[in-house]
């Protein structure tokens, strides 16, 4: 049975800020990271069901992390969420290429992010 652990992993404090405060106001336990390797250390150690990630940042971008993650099979059941200001196809395309089971464009909305987040992690204790 899943935990409940979210990681937000983002260089932009805003975007982190809001991310970890709606999601804690939830009850769920959240964590955060600010670059790749950073966030490829904590899923390592603490394997969270449910990861945030954002495309652009320091160190290894989002889609680089998400290939290394999809690619162990230790941690490819982890559900990832990619988090971009870049909306094109193209983009999609190379976050669902590197394994992301979903991609929300900023701005989003707190609201949604949550129902899915509920929806996510309801569908995977089932």
């Amino acid at each position: 049975m899943p935990s409940n652990r979210i990681l937000v992993v983002d260089d932009e404090p805003f975007i982190l800020r809001s991310l970890l405060f709606i999601l804690k106001k939830e009850g769920y336990q959240v964590a955060s990271a600010t670059d790749g390797d950073e966030a490829l250390a904590q899923i390592a150690r603490e394997k969270p069901d449910l990861v945030f990630l954002d495309v652009m940042m320091p160190k290894k971008d989002g889609y680089e992390v998400c290939r290394i993650l999809k690619g162990d099979p230790a941690l490819s059941d982890i559900y990832v969420i990619l988090l971009t200001a870049k909306g094109q196809t193209k983009d999609r395309e190379k976050g669902i290429d590197v394994g992301a089971d979903e991609y929300i464009t900023k701005p989003f909305s707190p609201s949604s992010v949550v129902e899915k987040v509920r929806a996510i992690l309801a569908s995977r204790i089932a």
